[in-house]
């Protein structure tokens, strides 16, 4: 994700529509003349008697794969100016990893650049929501009380809507000519909102038996005020639960992001998502004549695996007398 300007050999709005859907690359290491350097054949088209586009392969057109080469001038990290990508042709036929789109977009290319988005609204949104979380709980569970009770059921409020009607309503209120950078930064603000609820009640609950062991009583004693109290000797108890229920939570804020630009309520194009980018896997018969474009899809599942696994190997670590069944 940080470095897709030079693992990616395309910019994400890079197009050739004379390659709209072109297949995968087909990765040759054999030749006639036996090894060869990693090579593809130029791709030749022709239309069917129901005007789809198929391609072949022309075996007479060979075009090496070569690696730091020199393409559009980029900017990796957003700060350091460079045309050098990782790899590449040697002429102009593009090479189209995991095929190309309707628009002849390397889906390949897209899928770097859109994990920028993807990834960062689930880690940014992730941390809003246990910020926000945690500090109405720890609030709640220890003054207790008035308080506790309004911000309570203000909470069960919230909890009481189906997240994903939630999610619609105030995706609604957004107006639809906002710019691709503000509807990025208002899409972690709606999973935020959504989010916070049922975290600040559990904590609320472990603040509420935490407040009541002796070294918080001790505190209190000494004279210490509420304020360190909450952060030096309650929220250390709550660590090893905020850890593990944040890598548990990212996924749902992926897959948020991703069922919005799905449904074109979203990351708006010419911005890249992998949601946006399924978008063109709901048309049944583009699923079944091009089913790479599913390949994000791939990566979504991939990537909230991964998370699940991670919370689970910190689990594992931040509490030894768990064991998993």
């Amino acid at each position: 994700m940080l470095f897709a300007d030079f693992f990616a050999p395309y910019s994400p709005d890079f197009e050739n529509r004379e390659y709209s859907y072109a297949v995968p690359a087909n990765i040759h290491f054999f030749s006639s003349e036996g090894i060869s350097r990693p090579f593809i054949y130029s791709l030749i088209s022709e239309f069917d008697m129901y005007h789809q586009q198929l391609y072949y392969e022309d075996i007479t057109q060979k075009n090496l794969i070569k690696f730091f080469v020199h393409g559009e001038r980029h900017y990796v990290l957003g700060i350091i100016p460079t045309n050098l990508h990782f790899f590449g042709t040697e002429g102009s036929e593009p090479l189209y990893l995991f095929g190309a789109d309707s628009r002849g977009r390397d889906i390949f290319s897209r899928i770097l650049y859109g994990a920028r988005i993807s990834l960062t609204i689930g880690l940014l949104g992730t941390l809003i929501t246990f910020v926000i979380g945690t500090l109405i709980g720890c609030i709640s569970g220890y003054y207790g009380g008035f308080i506790d009770s309004v911000l309570m059921r203000f909470s069960e409020l919230l909890m009481l809507i189906p997240g994903i009607y939630l999610l619609f309503a105030l995706r609604a209120l957004i107006p639809p000519e906002v710019s691709s950078g503000q509807m990025y930064l208002l899409i972690i603000v709606i999973l935020s909102i959504i989010g916070w609820a049922g975290l600040a009640r559990v904590v609320r609950g472990m603040v509420f038996s935490i407040k009541e062991k002796e070294f918080v009583l001790a505190a209190k004693v000494l004279g210490q005020s509420d304020t360190k109290i909450i952060l030096y000797h309650i929220l250390p108890q709550l660590s090893s639960y905020l850890v593990v229920g944040a890598f548990f939570s990212i996924p749902g804020y992926i897959l948020g992001e991703s069922v919005l630009s799905f449904l074109g309520l979203g990351i708006q194009e010419p911005s890249v998502s992998w949601g946006n980018m399924l978008s063109e896997a709901t048309n049944i018969a583009t699923l079944t004549l091009h089913p790479w474009v599913l390949f994000p899809a791939f990566f979504l599942v991939l990537t909230i695996l991964s998370f699940n696994i991670l919370a689970d190997f910190f689990r594992d670590g931040l509490d030894p007398s768990y064991s998993s069944p």
